[in-house]
């Protein structure tokens, strides 16, 4: 990662908003230590940056060009230190690259017979540090690829291809993605696609007994003391479709800082208690977001959820007696990890992840998922948040209250 003294992580005024970094900003800054990809959408002029030294991840993204806010939470501190860490390099990104299981007997960031602590946790250099190989690029779109081999906790070795796409959405793309009747100029709007497949390049089918894997996106964002993550559910039963939400990752989440209502779980994404919760497949829907009332900014990942699949992967740190019944979406709020200690950004995530991939020799499987930013005062954006996740503006405000 070369350096460039051309560097600025100055404060600008976007258009219409306060104070911040903007998207030029932060891409002068990654330049400096990375290859970036822009990928730009004249139609309303949006703007997403790319690095295939990071696993093809989307760095961030702007919705007003160069001079936009820039959505994406990025780590310039462990940039301008140059250092490589031992557990894992969080150099950010608003959607990057992963893989499942993080824990249990299956688990690809723990070593075979290792207690499930943060000391012996270490994420796959896979995605963590390796780059990803430009097969092709335009304008509007860029694909990635890679071979690579990962071996799980029981022992098995998983061969692979990955390939994955991301493109830039024409404003009338993302009307049609997300079903809206219209999307009115008043809202600044920028949203991609990314299309991730993985086969299995191994003479070995890939079997529930060895293990299996998931396509995993993590998206990370600027926590503030405004903003609320918002996950509708599917309603029904405890008896028929189990609990509603899982908040037993890093210990049970505060009443203060989760609250479950009819059709809606609101979670903080204030960057200041570290914790998470996930959503079962009986219980997600495919759509999560999150509502920055300060700023009016509102981020949503819409995925490709299938009908009838069951079986994801388990990422509980614990040896489990239902490894394949884990969650699809996650949501991740980042904070100390004890008292005393520093918190990896702090930043807030939202995450999906594609069913377990019992894939025969040579077949493959692909998780799409949509990450979208829409910018607009209280008045028109109100009528998209209800439309896409059937609560208002006011709703999230007073959720915790």
């Amino acid at each position: 990662m070369e350096k460039n003294n051309s560097a600025t992580d100055s404060l600008h005024t976007t258009a219409g908003n306060k104070s911040t970094t903007t998207y030029g900003d932060d891409v002068i800054f990654l330049k400096n230590y990375i290859d970036v990809i822009e990928l730009t959408e004249e139609s309303n002029n949006a703007k997403v940056a790319i690095t295939a030294a990071l696993q093809g991840r989307v760095m961030t993204s702007s919705a007003f060009g160069a001079k936009g806010r820039s959505y994406g939470w990025i780590n310039k501190e462990l940039f301008q230190s140059k250092e490589t860490l031992e557990h894992i390099n969080v150099f950010g990104g608003e959607e990057r690259f992963w893989l499942g299981p993080e824990g249990g007997q299956y688990s690809i960031f723990f070593k075979k017979g290792t207690e499930f602590t943060l000391d012996n946790w270490y994420t796959p250099k896979l995605i963590d540090l390796e780059p990803f190989e430009v097969k092709s690029k335009t304008s509007n779109k860029v694909v990635f690829i890679k071979e690579a081999a990962l071996t799980n906790y029981l022992g098995f070795t998983f061969e692979m291809g990955i390939q994955r796409e991301v493109a830039i959405l024409s404003k009338q793309e993302i009307q049609k993605t997300l079903g809206l009747d219209s999307l009115p100029e008043t809202i600044k709007t920028v949203a991609y696609k990314t299309t991730n497949t993985m086969t299995n390049f191994g003479d070995s089918d890939w079997k529930k007994e060895n293990g299996l894997l998931s396509i995993w996106m993590l998206g990370m964002y600027k926590h503030s003391p405004h903003t609320t993550i918002i996950i509708p559910y599917i309603t029904g039963k405890e008896s028929d479709l189990g609990e509603v939400v899982n908040d037993a990752y890093f210990g049970k989440v505060p009443s203060n800082r989760l609250v479950v209502k009819d059709n809606m779980i609101y979670f903080s994404g204030d960057g200041q208690y570290r914790s998470k919760i996930g959503l079962s497949p009986k219980r997600a829907k495919n759509i999560a977001g999150s509502y920055d009332v300060a700023n009016g900014v509102l981020t949503l990942v819409k995925y490709n959820k299938p009908d009838k699949t069951k079986d994801y992967v388990n990422s509980m740190w614990e040896i489990q007696d239902k490894p394949f019944e884990g969650d699809v979406i996650n949501a991740y709020n980042d904070g100390a990890s004890s008292p005393g200690a520093k918190p990896l950004g702090p930043f807030y995530e939202l995450e999906t992840s594609s069913p377990a991939l019992a894939l025969k020799s040579g077949e493959c499987a692909t998780h799409v998922q949509l990450t979208c930013h829409m910018e607009a005062d209280e008045v028109n954006i109100n009528p998209i948040i209800k439309a896409l996740f059937g609560v208002s503006i006011e709703d999230i405000k007073t959720a915790f209250l």
